[in-house]
């Protein structure tokens, strides 16, 4: 799968990007036979329309791609995307037609059509390569693809061969990749070094919990980002109805895009010192499993009623946070599929987020729009505290009524970190039908506008 820009060659198809609203004026500058041929063709530069002009030898001498217009780019994003694989083999060069603020968004867009989830089936992908247009940073884009495909892989593939230890394989072969150290606490000694939420959830599964621990840079500010490793979800006791068991497998979404993100940081060299928490388990249903109405008493040593064992992200989130936060870093980010009430809110493909920090908003957002990577802030609203305190214990992890279950989520996890900026993140990870550089599958999210934003937000 093409990940990276194809090499500048002579032989390059100059590739013509062109607006609906620019078809006229551009037409006029063309010999009578483009005109005709373009004519012919039914060519208007609609939105991912793509046509070849051939030379008396029949060979391609010019490409057009649609750029549609702006009310069509305006209903998604990647739109010269959305031409390329209607392009025959060989590399392009573009020539003209893109607005000079949008040619990087539109190449990353372009190298990501290139992206199949090929491990149990090979398929066809992208045979058009792009050389690298004038002005971008080629090897940022490639690194931001790299970790994208990263996340993309890790959430494509099922329970049978990303549990536990296959995930953390994965961030072991990450740290391998670029010089990281890493540390794992499994099983049992999960308790003996007082994660016990984590080791409690995992606790029923054949492959046993474990909470990876990666390191890299030695100079610069503190970041920790901490990613929900659920490997698969029953819902535990409570136990899912099939329909939603079925996507259980991206329950490690926020596992996959911290690891997304941590190579876009690692491979471009950001001058900080990263570490990477993830909690990595199985909730399972077995004798020894979670029960409701359970008790439990978090490394923080807050206590926590179980009133679903289906709402187990915030619990191994929990012990992994309060860990983070006792080194008080710079910037603490989670990132986790931790909630439905978060997709019925704002739907599949904006993330919500929560930050009371306004600096951290400011840069997020500007990112976000800047990289076509949407996120939308919803708060760490105080008032509804009062929803997560169940009177028996400090803590309830299912709140009753099913009122705001985004917003009291996140403020359940707010209440292990005291001593650090902290912002969370509450992704879906999945693709739900084919869109221009996003298959039907899993995707990142928010990673490519956190990576933007940590320079300003961490003085960079």
């Amino acid at each position: 799968m093409p990940a990276t820009f194809a090499p500048s060659s002579d032989t390059a198809i100059p590739l013509q990007v062109i607006a609906e609203d620019a078809l006229a004026e551009w037409l006029g500058d063309q010999p009578t036979t483009t005109k005709s041929w373009v004519n012919a063709h039914g060519f208007t530069g609609g939105l991912g329309q793509a046509l070849t002009v051939s030379d008396r030898a029949g060979m391609p001498a010019l490409a057009l791609a649609g750029y549609g217009t702006e009310a069509s780019r305006r209903r998604g994003r990647f739109a010269l995307a959305a031409a390329t694989m209607k392009l025959p083999k060989g590399a392009y060069r573009i020539i003209g037609g893109l607005p000079e603020d949008q040619v990087a968004n539109e190449a990353l867009g372009w190298l990501l059509s290139g992206y199949r989830f090929d491990r149990y089936r090979k398929q066809t992908g992208l045979v058009a390569g792009l050389v690298t247009p004038d002005g971008i940073d080629a090897a940022l884009i490639e690194a931001l693809v790299a970790g994208e495909i990263l996340t993309r892989d890790l959430i494509n593939t099922p329970a049978s061969d990303m549990g536990p230890p296959d995930l953390e394989q994965a961030a072991r072969d990450l740290a391998d990749q670029h010089g990281a150290s890493i540390h794992v606490t499994m099983g049992d000694d999960l308790l003996a070094q007082n994660f016990p939420m984590i080791h409690t959830v995992g606790r029923a599964a054949d492959r046993a919990p474990r909470l990876i621990d990666m390191r890299w840079g030695k100079a610069g500010p503190k970041l920790t980002l901490v990613g929900k490793g659920v490997c698969f979800d029953t819902g535990g006791l409570n136990l899912k109805p099939s329909a939603s068991m079925g996507l259980m497998k991206k329950d490690m979404g926020g596992a996959a895009a911290v690891l997304g993100l941590a190579h876009m940081i690692m491979a471009t060299g950001l001058k900080l010192q990263l570490r990477v928490l993830i909690p990595a388990v199985e909730n399972a249903v077995a004798g020894n499993a979670f029960r409701p109405q359970d008790i439990l008493t978090s490394r923080k040593g807050l206590t926590v009623e179980i009133n679903n064992t289906d709402a187990e992200g915030r619990l191994v989130l929990a012990d992994a946070l309060a860990f983070a936060d006792e080194e008080k870093p710079d910037q603490i980010i989670s990132m986790a599929t931790l909630t439905g009430a978060a997709r019925v809110a704002v739907g599949p493909d904006l993330v919500p987020y929560f930050s009371d920090d306004p600096g951290f908003v400011r840069s997020l957002e500007d990112a976000a729009t800047q990289h076509a990577d949407p996120v939308w802030r919803l708060p760490f609203h105080t008032p509804y505290e009062t929803m997560i305190e169940p009177g028996i214990a400090d803590l309830d992890n299912a709140p009753k009524g099913g009122f705001a279950g985004c917003i009291t989520a996140a403020l359940f996890l707010r209440r292990f970190v005291t001593d650090s900026p902290y912002a969370h993140f509450d992704l879906f990870g999945w693709q739900p039908s084919d869109a221009p550089a996003r298959p039907k599958g899993g995707v990142g999210q928010a990673t490519r506008a956190l990576y933007a934003a940590l320079g300003p937000l961490l003085k960079l």
